[in-house]
């Protein structure tokens, strides 16, 4: 006899601090019981055979309310409750998530001669994300070798590298630091940071999407996200060009940041 439930977010992971609340017709309350760590709420408590209101609660999330009947036996089955995150937007779990540079990419794309694009990306890279209950205050780093920059042409590399563009051997290092972080739909967040490249330190906003949570292959758990932004070059002392025939740039003013990343909840594998 009594109450059984389970409580989930949409991927599928354990609410474990979510409270739920049973109520007969008349409004009374008849049951409240909270959620073990594995977000089973389990209460033995007598019911008298009926319909009820079950709500689910949890700090961050939307409420969830529902009907369920007690049967002769007194007990009520309610199943698996999913809760949406408040305002509908999700993030993964509380807790620092650690880049896996093995399995993400961060990218950018260049117009070349105005009719085609340059994709470049940069092989050698960490940083962290830490995700807090308050979801607002949650932070993003990254740091980028910036000498990994590969566009699959050594000759463009090298120009690349020179101080007409990254100047690596004088800033070795491109970083990104947010400081705020505000919804932007269900999925999507605004990342808002400052960029450092080629010794310049920008506002830079990241369009942020999170596509979900899961188990990897290793025992660890992965969280997946897609982000872009689009920096002009002049904003950080790169502006080098060429011009062609008929007044066209050898080379567009604008580049878009693309980054498809995979983070580990905690640390790597082996780390």
């Amino acid at each position: 006899m009594g109450l059984r439930a389970q409580v989930r977010t949409r991927d599928g992971w354990a609410v474990q601090h979510a409270v739920v609340t049973m109520t007969d017709m008349t409004g009374a309350q008849v049951l409240r019981a909270g959620a073990d760590p594995d977000g089973v709420v389990a209460a033995d408590v007598p019911l008298v055979p009926g319909p009820y209101t079950v709500i689910v609660t949890a700090l961050g999330y939307a409420p969830a309310a529902s009907t369920a009947l007690v049967t002769a036996s007194g007990r009520a089955e309610v199943g698996t409750v999913v809760l949406a995150r408040a305002g509908g937007v999700e993030l993964p779990p509380p807790g620092v998530w650690t880049l896996d540079p093995a399995h993400s990419t961060i990218g950018a794309v260049a117009q070349h001669l105005g009719i085609s694009s340059v994709h470049g990306r940069f092989t050698d890279f960490g940083g962290r994300i830490e995700i807090t209950p308050d979801l607002t205050g949650s932070r993003v780093e990254a740091v980028i070798a910036a000498a990994s920059v590969d566009t699959g042409n050594g000759l463009r590399d090298k120009h690349l590298k020179s101080p007409d563009f990254l100047d690596v051997e004088a800033h070795p290092e491109i970083t990104y630091r947010s400081h705020a972080l505000t919804p932007a739909g269900p999925d999507r967040w605004t990342v808002r940071g400052r960029l450092s490249l080629h010794g310049v330190v920008r506002d830079v906003d990241l369009d942020l999407t999170y596509l979900g949570t899961g188990p990897d292959p290793w025992g660890g758990v992965r969280a997946a996200f897609r982000a872009t932004a689009e920096l002009r070059r002049e904003d950080f002392a790169m502006n080098y060009n060429q011009v062609v025939q008929a007044g066209i740039s050898a080379i567009g003013t604008t580049l878009r940041v693309e980054l498809d990343i995979q983070a580990v909840q905690g640390g790597l594998p082996g780390a």
